[in-house]
């Protein structure tokens, strides 16, 4: 059976749905869905060159490739390579036709430095380290159990704090994107990321079809976002966070704790049942914040990196 790569045809339902069912199947702590895929294609920043990839077999997807610059970075040629290939259909040569088109891509724009995140699984990290990657940090994948875990009780804002819904920001979101861009840029990371382009902001994080603002909470401080929880879900039962954090003036306070307990007791009320979130290895207070929630580990990948030339 021949394996062949192309460009995900945005215009082609199958594929949309054949590159979800493919990540889901491969990476099921991650939320994704056709409409998310398409929203990113169409949106993603013209400077990251963003090329997804699908490997087909008889008609079906059964490989797929995110793969796209990282322009938010104040450090050039830094190129982004996840490649995933449904459990079912590994050994085929899928992942090594992916990462080939992937790096002759990233490479083509002025990529001198790859980042791929990689299960952390024998078999994963070995076909990492077969095509020159080397291991960096890692992060946790964590999972909530919403509808028979036990949440901590809603507690009440301390004085001079009061909790909103990021819907409440419709008519100018942009304190809300400072407080992201603010958090943003403390978050452990390979790549160091500076959201400067509000624009770009508006379009991929808050028009976002995952993106909710109805169960993403913000905690105000004297009447200004100081914290966030930001939710996504995936128009189903599964509910995710996709940021949280405290601007640097009011760490310390437990007001990120505040937030996302909110949120999370909010989405469960509106019947979701699942909540995923994910920590990098090293944030300490991070991970305590969750376990103490009750979230638990359901996986971990690794990052491997891959200098050009």
């Amino acid at each position: 059976m021949t394996v062949t790569v192309r460009d995900l045809r945005s215009d082609a339902r199958a594929d949309l749905e054949g590159f979800a069912r493919v990540r889901h199947a491969a990476l099921p702590f991650i939320l994704v869905t056709p409409d998310s895929l398409a929203h990113e294609l169409a949106h993603m920043h013209p400077a990251a060159r963003y090329r997804p990839l699908v490997a087909v077999a008889d008609g079906e997807v059964i490989g797929t490739a995110q793969v796209h610059l990282a322009h938010e970075s104040s450090e050039p040629g830094q190129g982004n390579v996840n490649v995933y290939v449904h459990p079912r259909h590994t050994r085929r040569g899928a992942g090594t036709l992916l990462v080939r088109a992937a790096e002759e891509h990233l490479a083509a724009h002025g990529a001198t430095r790859l980042l791929a995140w990689v299960l952390d699984e024998p078999g994963h990290r070995a076909f990492a380290e077969r095509h020159g990657y080397r291991a960096s940090r890692s992060a946790h994948f964590l999972r909530l159990d919403l509808a028979h875990g036990t949440l901590p009780p809603l507690q009440d804002p301390p004085p001079g704090v009061e909790l909103r819904r990021a819907s409440d920001f419709a008519g100018d979101p942009r304190p809300l994107f400072e407080l992201d861009a603010e958090t943003m840029a403390d978050e452990p990371s390979d790549v160091d990321t500076a959201f400067t382009d509000y624009e770009a902001w508006l379009a991929q994080t808050w028009r976002h079809p995952m993106f909710s603002p109805e169960l993403t909470t913000v905690a105000l401080v004297d009447g200004r976002p100081a914290a966030f929880s930001a939710a996504r879900t995936d128009g189903g039962t599964r509910y995710a966070t996709l940021m949280t954090g405290t601007a640097r003036a009011h760490r310390g306070r437990g007001l990120a704790k505040l937030a996302k307990n909110d949120s999370l007791h909010r989405a469960r009320a509106a019947g979701y049942t699942e909540a995923f979130t994910g920590n990098d290895t090293g944030n300490g207070p991070m991970i305590a914040i969750n376990k103490w929630f009750g979230y638990e580990i359901c996986g971990t990948e690794v990052r491997y990196v891959r200098e050009l030339g």
